[in-house]
């Protein structure tokens, strides 16, 4: 055995109020999701662990933190689909919450008065999980793979606490982000995206195998890509600063129909032209908040269209009742 790692007690880089700052208790998560286990092994360090370059052990992780955090009886997708970083997608959840609470005072609002909209809700339809369980929010999930969205059709039906809270509806064009599956009578407070990140098949390839090399210390050239992923969820022509823009574009004509609009931004290079889009599109107010898990950093863009006093005017009416120090 290797001289054992010093591993910090808290995942500082985490939020504040995430479940899974401390490092994972396989013992806890074994009890929640009994068929974790085969997959916990104790690595090089003395540490137990799982092999993450194994999409069917993340995936039984994945399983177990769902059972044991989130409180979820069912959660499965199809062969070849994205698993997603929990922890991540959970930080997303909690900083968006924060941007909510701007004009209420650090109170963050929650109930069936907060409708989210998740752009690309996916098969795994993991931001409505996170989302129902830690704020009681209300949600609509957009997709434009049938297949995605009736795996997320499934997840939904199989727990009872997200039956009444999701929605899922189908975007019949690819190109488009809001126009199609929204109307300008609704009212979401906010609306969430992991676009997607590459240009092309190609470049997600090199990306995912130079990853795996660095991690393991020696060239891999097994052309497969980490964790799955099809290719609406991976890339997209013009990656995700096309796509970033697209979605500012089409946001202004929601300007009244969305309180903030958001989205990841993976690389640092697509934040320019993202501020350039949301200069041109004028939109009144735009936040970066930093996001970090382990070793990779990313960021969320947020942007309203509406001033403060707009912005408090709505918060005053939507959640007036509902509105809980958290």
């Amino acid at each position: 055995m290797q001289n054992k790692k010093s591993h910090p007690k808290i995942k500082t880089r985490l939020h504040r109020r995430s479940k899974h700052r401390e490092r994972y208790d396989f013992k806890q998560l074994i009890e929640s999701y009994p068929e974790l286990s085969p997959f916990v092994t104790t690595n090089a360090y003395g540490d137990e662990s799982v092999d993450f370059f194994d999409p069917k052990a993340v995936k039984a992780l994945n399983i177990a933190l769902l059972k044991h955090y989130y409180s979820i009886d069912y959660w499965d997708i199809p062969e070849h689909y994205l698993v997603p970083p929990i922890p991540g997608r959970a930080d997303y959840i909690h900083h968006i919450a924060d941007v909510l609470s701007s004009k209420t005072f650090g109170k963050i609002p929650q109930g069936d008065s907060v409708k989210c909209l998740d752009i690309g809700v996916g098969a795994n339809c993991i931001y409505p999980i996170i989302g129902t369980k830690e704020y009681d929010w209300n949600f609509v999930g957009t997709e434009i793979d049938p297949a995605a969205l009736n795996s997320a059709k499934h997840i939904i039906e199989a727990n009872p606490n997200l039956n009444q809270k999701v929605e899922l509806r189908l975007q019949a064009k690819s190109d488009d982000v809001f126009f199609g599956v929204i109307n300008l009578e609704e009212r979401f407070d906010i609306s969430m995206c992991n676009p997607p990140f590459h240009a092309s098949q190609k470049e997600a390839e090199a990306v995912s195998l130079r990853k795996l090399s660095n991690l393991t210390h020696q060239k891999v050239t097994e052309k497969t890509l980490n964790f799955g992923g099809r290719s609406n969820e991976l890339w997209c022509d013009g990656g995700e600063e096309k796509f970033i823009k697209n979605m500012i574009r089409e946001s202004k004509y929601y300007a009244q129909t969305c309180l903030w609009f958001s989205t990841l931004v993976s690389k640092q290079s697509s934040l320019k032209n993202a501020y350039q889009a949301l200069k041109k599109a004028e939109a009144v107010e735009v936040k970066t908040i930093p996001m970090g898990q382990g070793n990779k950093s990313s960021r969320i863009v947020a942007w309203t269209f509406l001033s403060e006093k707009e912005q408090k005017e709505w918060a005053k009416t939507r959640w007036e009742n509902e509105n809980k120090a958290t």
